[in-house]
């Protein structure tokens, strides 16, 4: 009889690791709680998906804070992997000016429905509206959400690609932690979200401007350009998002969060200094403007700059290139486009075997490792769904080669 394998959740690594399956003569069934696959990967390509990215893989695999753990995967499922994959699937692609891979139409859904096309095809068994409720050893007990029944099942091999905890109501609640011991867990953080300050009222009516060009910074680390959009909560965009994994070491460390903005990178203090004289012709207001301080960058340092420096160009200056934002922590969890945490590497194989049941397999953003958005947290998930689907087959081949079945 064939080796029956479990795939719990619909999600690009649980589609890999059941692509990788396809190869091999198993009976490969995927348990999907909702009514169709993929949700988070849809949501993700409305404004057009960002697929992964083609700068050097030495560099690439530098985005991630486990870079060590992930690379191997990184090295062999990488950007020109995935252009070509898509391209199989009659999907074409390109590289933006940013580097990063899209596909031509920009939107998710042809990608999807031409996977799950090839798939069903190859056999793959689609379960959708099937919670799982619990796992133990090799046993899955289900809840058909649709008839309402609970059953339980044996499988040879079980692929966990539940998602983290971000975006809930796409399918990723985290119910799975309980399966598993919390030792085996990281503590799950918010990633790749806005952060959050207490404006004074002041600040209204700049809520939604943004903050062009600036450089941001955390203390002790690389700057980065960008821009980003002050919010009634505090600041967001990517540029904030590539600061979260230093701000999140400074909770850590005890340390209040704070970050480094230079809001006209362009301009030495000397030559801002210079702008910024005052002039008995011209307002303060008008000074800053051509000086580069457009109405939002200079309402922030109004709101940031002690009063008595605002006539003094010199220390104006150091302090527009300097802007120290005390911040009070990250919008909520639910929010946040992916997560820090899961499901630590040390409880893991090198093939994403779960040491404490060597039945159950690992993979995607329910493992214990964080990037930025720009392609990375897809590509990762699509490599670490690979390695997991490998992973099951390298099992089962064993245990079938030892007579264990």
């Amino acid at each position: 009889m064939k080796k029956r394998v479990a795939i719990i959740g619909a999600g690009p690594a649980g589609l890999m690791a059941a692509e990788v399956l396809t190869r091999y003569d198993y009976d490969v069934h995927v348990y999907e709680q909702k009514p169709s696959a993929a949700r988070k990967f849809l949501m993700a390509g409305k404004t057009g998906l960002n697929i992964s990215h083609a700068e050097p893989v030495a560099q690439f695999i530098q985005r991630y804070d486990q870079a060590d753990w992930l690379a191997a995967w990184i090295k062999q499922w990488d950007a020109n992997w995935i252009q070509q994959w898509m391209k199989d699937l009659g999907i074409e692609s390109y590289i933006g000016s940013s580097c990063r891979v899209f596909p031509v139409e920009m939107k998710a859904a042809p990608l999807l429905r031409a996977w799950l096309k090839r798939l069903v095809e190859h056999g793959v068994i689609f379960h959708y509206r099937h919670q799982c409720l619990k796992l133990s050893s090799s046993e899955l007990q289900f809840k058909n959400l649709i008839k309402e029944q609970v059953e339980t099942q044996q499988f040879d091999a079980i692929v966990m690609a539940c998602g983290a905890v971000s975006w809930s109501q796409l399918g990723s609640d985290g119910a799975w932690q309980q399966w598993l011991s919390q030792d085996e867990i990281e503590a799950f953080q918010a990633s790749n979200a806005g952060v959050e300050r207490t404006w004074s009222k002041f600040m209204q009516p700049v809520f939604g401007q943004p903050l062009k060009r600036v450089e941001a910074w955390v203390e002790g680390q690389a700057k980065t350009m960008g821009d980003i959009v002050i919010s009634h909560y505090g600041l967001e965009s990517g540029l904030i998002y590539k600061q979260g994994r230093a701000l999140r070491q400074q909770v850590k460390n005890g340390q209040t969060m704070q970050l480094y903005l230079d809001l006209i990178p362009d301009q030495t203090v000397e030559q801002l200094a210079q702008k910024l004289k005052p002039s008995k012709k011209q307002s303060l207001s008008n000074v800053w403007r051509k000086a580069g301080l457009d109405h939002a960058k200079a309402s922030l340092v109004r709101e940031l700059v002690a009063k008595d420096l605002w006539n003094d160009p010199l220390a104006l200056a150091q302090q527009v290139k300097h802007l120290a934002i005390a911040l009070t922590g990250f919008r909520p969890i639910e929010e946040a486009i992916s997560c820090a945490g899961g499901i630590k590497r040390d409880v893991l194989s090198e093939q994403l075997q779960l040491k404490s049941n060597p039945y159950v397999f690992c993979c995607g953003e329910m493992l214990d490792w964080d990037a930025p958005t720009g392609g990375y947290l897809l590509t990762a998930c699509f490599a670490t769904g690979r390695a997991a689907g490998e992973g099951v087959h390298d099992y089962l081949a064993a245990k079938i080669e030892q007579g264990k079945f």
